[in-house]
Parts: structure tokens; C-alpha cells; sequence
């Protein structure tokens, strides 16, 4: 039996799988909130109950792993893939970017696992990369050397945020009053609350009594979401317009950074939840929008990854691999 994770700040997937080769296949899972809990210790040891033997680990963190070691971003959490391996008397533990599980998981999924926001035409043998905006932004490349692809881990939603029109420009200005204003303030789910902060304070649209008062009893971000969505509140929508097109314009950049003409996946939950939203055109619009590679970005197939237990799927094809 192998366990598998995907850790994130907010939430927190494991699953068990049981091993056959080169395959696997899910015996049971569970989704925790992360803050919920002071570590990941604690969290695997409700989870296992001790029914299992387990003789290989495998987690995607939200952070850089750097000698088996990872601090999660955005939640006060250090992992230690020895000190696991000792607590859980577990013989191997790995520990790679979330990034880097969700690639893997990528290789394993199939057609009906995604959502075409454009077609293109691949590119037989280059590279392709992810995209995925959740509490954060994590990027990856998949590069593709002569055994299929290989997940390349980076911390790219830490890089300094790039303004592409005038509007980007004046948040990036509102931004800047705070410090540095890496990329994932804009396109993650704190940057949909930047966005609508700036809005708000900049007077364009009046905010409604009544977002205000569910925001204060519910998460910021998916209650701009949906009221951007269901067309509810003019503020949340011109939010969610800003949030769409940023997120399309560092897929675009990402794209040419890893020259990605094998795809751009796109991934975390927040584009399954706005899938629809990505569909009309204005996601799409800002990624091509480059200068002189517009017509090279638009031969590019894009795809919202819909399967969220991608990211488990590939921590545990990761140990079949590398075990």
C-alpha cells in the first residue's frame, strides 16, 4: 500500500493506493482543512489509523522542497520527509512540489478530464507547462527530453507581477504601497480580493451592503466569485473580468518562458469553478496578446484541468516511478 498527499494551505488531500506495478489504484481518500491542524503529522495519523501498512509516501506541497525538506506557503507548516518516515514508521517518504504532482497526475488523465479553451495544434516533441492559481500561484514546465515528459519544479508565483494594460498598471501601483508585488497577488484567491480591494478604493463601482456583509461571514474570494459570476454585484464582475484576463496573460508568459507548444494546462480550483467564465473569450485574449509571438501563442492548445484528484494521482504515479 502507498500514501499519497496534496498539500496545500487551505486544503489538504490524502489517499491511499494500492500498488500493482506501474499502476495504482485508489482504495479510499479524504479532504482536510489544512489550518485545522499544527502539522502534517497529526493529520496523516487521523487519517491512517493505523489499518494500513504502508510502505511508501509520497507528498505535493505548496512550497519549495529543498533537501527533503518543505515550508508551506501561506501556512505556517515545516515537512520533513525523515521526520515523517520516523513518526509513521514508513520506510520511504518523498516530498516534491504540488506543481510537480499535479504534472505527473497530468500524464495520467484523459480527454474527459478536461475543458478546451482552445485547441491549437501541439507540437509533437516540445514542451508543455501548468498554470494553477489556488490560495496561491504555482507554475511548472514538462519537459520533454526522450522518456516523455519530466515536471520541472519553480516557484514563478513568487516573480514580480507583470502589468499589461493601463488598468493592471494602476494595481500594480495600489499593490506596490505594501512591497514587492509578486505575480500570485493578482492571480490567486487573495489576488481576486486584491483586485476588488483596488477597485473599491479607487471608487469606480459602488460596493454592495449586502457582498460586504457576506464577505464578512464567508470567504472573500468566492463570494466575489459568484456574485461576479451570477452577475449579482458590477463590482465583483469588473473583479473577476481584471482576475480572468491577468490569469490568461501569465499563462501566455508562461508559455513563452517554457516555450510551451506542446499545451498549457491549467489547474486548481478555482478554474474549475470559474471554468465557464474562462470560456468567453477574454482569458484566451490576453494570452495571445504578446507582441510578435500573438500568432505562435495561438496555435497553442489550452485545457482547464477538471479532474481534482489530479495532483494525488500524480504523487502517487511519482513513487511508481521512483521507487
Amino acid at each position: 500500500m502507498i500514501l499519497a498527499g496534496d498539500v496545500g494551505a487551505t486544503k489538504t488531500m490524502l489517499g491511499l493506493f494500492a500498488s500493482d506495478g506501474p499502476g495504482v489504484s485508489l482504495v479510499r481518500q479524504r479532504t482536510f482543512l489544512s489550518s485545522a491542524y499544527n502539522g502534517l503529522t497529526p493529520m496523516l495519523q487521523e487519517f491512517l489509523h493505523g489499518d494500513h501498512e504502508i510502505h511508501a509516501a509520497c507528498f505535493g506541497v505548496a512550497g519549495p522542497v529543498i533537501e527533503g525538506a518543505a515550508e508551506v506557503t501561506n501556512l505556517s507548516w515545516t515537512i520533513r520527509a525523515a521526520a515523517l518516515a520516523s513518526d509513521l514508521h514508513i520506510p520511504d517518504v518523498r516530498l516534491i512540489n504540488d506543481l510537480v504532482a499535479l504534472g505527473h497526475g497530468v500524464l495520467c488523465l484523459t480527454e474527459k478530464d478536461f475543458l478546451v479553451l482552445n485547441h491549437g495544434q501541439a507540437v509533437a516533441g516540445a514542451n508543455a507547462a501548468l498554470i494553477a492559481a489556488g490560495t496561491g500561484l504555482g507554475e511548472c514546465t514538462l519537459y520533454c527530453g526522450g522518456a516523455g515528459y519530466t515536471p520541472i519544479p519553480a516557484e514563478a508565483g513568487h516573480a514580480d507581477f507583470a502589468p499589461y494594460d493601463d488598468a493592471s498598471l494602476e494595481l500594480l501601483a495600489y499593490l506596490r504601497r505594501h512591497g514587492p508585488v509578486g505575480v500570485e497577488l493578482v492571480v490567486s484567491g487573495m489576488g481576486i480580493v486584491n483586485i476588488y480591494d483596488f477597485l473599491r478604493d479607487r471608487g469606480e463601482l459602488p460596493e454592495s451592503s449586502l457582498i460586504k456583509e457576506r464577505m464578512g461571514k464567508s470567504d472573500h474570494a468566492a463570494v466575489i466569485a459568484q456574485a461576479g459570476t451570477n452577475g449579482e454585484c458590477a463590482l465583483c464582475a469588473r473583479a473577476l473580468q481584471i482576475f480572468i484576463s491577468a490569469y490568461g496573460a501569465e499563462a501566455g508568459n508562461l508559455a513563452l518562458r517554457s516555450l510551451a507548444l506542446g499545451g498549457i494546462y491549467v489547474g486548481g480550483g478555482i478554474a474549475r469553478k470559474l471554468a465557464n467564465r474562462l470560456c468567453d473569450g477574454s482569458f484566451m485574449k490576453a494570452f495571445v496578446n504578446k507582441d510578435r509571438q500573438a500568432e505562435m501563442l495561438s496555435r497553442v492548445p489550452v485545457r482547464v484541468i477538471l479532474n481534482e484528484n489530479a495532483p494525488l494521482l500524480g504523487a502517487a504515479r511519482y513513487l511508481t516511478q521512483h521507487s
